[in-house]
């Protein structure tokens, strides 16, 4: 089987434009919440609270002619994918541009450009529509912007499974390197949700935290959306020793399942599935993962339902591991919260510090593992897993290890 190594990543969410300044972020353990700036105060009926990203001008990164095809997201989505490729080295001219292929999870796209669209026409009764505003809305743009901006002619196309979009993604495009289909990938999510109609469809589930997010805790009442991009390249660990690039690790295992129950409430028995699978597919024995990016989004079902999941997949071994979740910190990204969160446990191997599960308060009874509270801890880790579990009963996980 052909192994998949990781040579670049590129981010961009709350706590910074790009993955330096994010895992800094994470391991000084600094939030990216706050008040909603983009949306008038009394407009939201709950906290009026999320992880935008911050001073951040599109015009320093795009010009003028293609800014006028991105919504955020495709923009987001191009600015950690230029990171992440300038890091890999990788240059796609010649038969390397066909055998690299661009998968992009999404949750939720367009959200800021159809949103300006229907004000326009509910509230302002404009009558006519800019004409490029179904490719700022389609669900591939942001992978199809990828393909053409650098140049990639293989497979491309988006993933879209919620929350557990980018996870999928990954497990895609690791699936086809494998296959031999290609040799190379830019692969990762983004999420631009912060709008007003989106933040109140939210609300309306009664799943958003008034006050912040603060996962496994006693105390946690909910989640906290952010957005952002997360990007990797993937390779063959052949392509990459043969070309001398730097190896940032192993993309070892993928597990995908689907819980089969309810649309909205978790299954520990569906993520434990995915967690076993990619443990299997990886071939690592549970007592060799030091430490899980937990899904860990700070409501009550799903944190209670993820900690059960592990006591299942790892048995005894389950008290020994280091869990984190770092939404408290760049927020739930939807579709792109995999791919940073992956940036995370692979920060983790390289670095030897776990980031940590903030705002923790005390343990709850039903969340009765390590889950690193409010300080990061430094720990060598040979091998993760970053875990994603979606609305819809959709599970995706993501193993890796220490680069060979």
């Amino acid at each position: 089987m052909r192994r998949i190594v990781i040579t670049g990543m590129g981010g961009i969410c709350a706590l910074g434009h790009d993955v330096p300044t994010i895992w800094k972020g994470m391991t000084e353990g600094r939030s990216g919440i706050g008040p909603i700036s983009r949306i008038e105060p009394g407009q939201l009926r709950g906290g009026g609270i999320a992880a935008e990203i911050k001073d951040f001008d599109p015009t320093v990164h795009f010009d003028e002619s293609r800014l006028a095809l991105l919504d955020p997201i495709s923009q987001y989505a191009l600015v950690a994918a230029r990171e992440a490729i300038a890091q890999s080295g990788l240059r796609f001219d010649g038969e390397r541009a066909a055998r690299t292929a661009v998968v992009v999870g999404v949750g939720v796209a367009g959200e800021e450009t159809r949103e300006g669209l229907y004000r326009k026409l509910y509230a302002e009764k404009v009558g006519r529509f800019h004409p490029l505003g179904i490719v700022r809305i389609m669900t591939n743009a942001p992978a199809s912007q990828i393909s053409m901006v650098h140049g990639i002619t293989g497979p491309t196309f988006a993933v879209a499974s919620a929350c557990a979009s980018s996870n999928h993604a990954i497990s895609q495009a690791a699936l086809m390197i494998r296959a031999g289909m290609v040799d190379a990938a830019v692969v990762g999510g983004a999420e631009a949700c912060i709008t007003l109609g989106l933040m109140r469809a939210w609300e309306a589930m009664r799943v958003l935290a008034p006050d912040t997010c603060r996962p496994f805790s006693s105390g946690r009442r909910g989640l906290v959306l952010g957005e952002g991009a997360g990007m990797l390249v993937l390779e063959t660990l052949a392509s990459a020793q043969a070309r001398g690039a730097e190896i940032l690790c192993e993309l070892a295992g993928v597990g995908m399942s689907a819980d089969a129950g309810d649309i909205a409430a978790p299954s520990d028995g569906g993520a434990a599935a995915a967690m076993g699978m990619a443990l299997r597919d990886a071939g690592l024995a549970p007592e060799e993962i030091g430490y899980i990016n937990a899904h860990g989004t700070g409501t009550v079902a799903n944190d209670s339902t993820e900690t059960r999941a592990i006591h299942q997949v790892f048995g005894t071994h389950a008290r020994q591991l280091a869990i984190s979740s770092t939404k408290p910190m760049h927020g739930h990204v939807l579709g792109g919260g995999g791919a940073l969160e992956l940036l995370a446990a692979i920060g983790t191997i390289r670095h030897g510090v776990v980031p940590p599960t903030l705002n923790y308060l005390g343990p709850d009874p039903a969340c009765d593992l390590d889950y690193v509270p409010n300080e990061a801890r430094e720990t060598k880790v040979d091998a993760a897993l970053s875990n994603s579990f979606a609305f819809g009963g959709l599970n995706a996980v993501v193993a890796i290890r220490r680069a060979p």
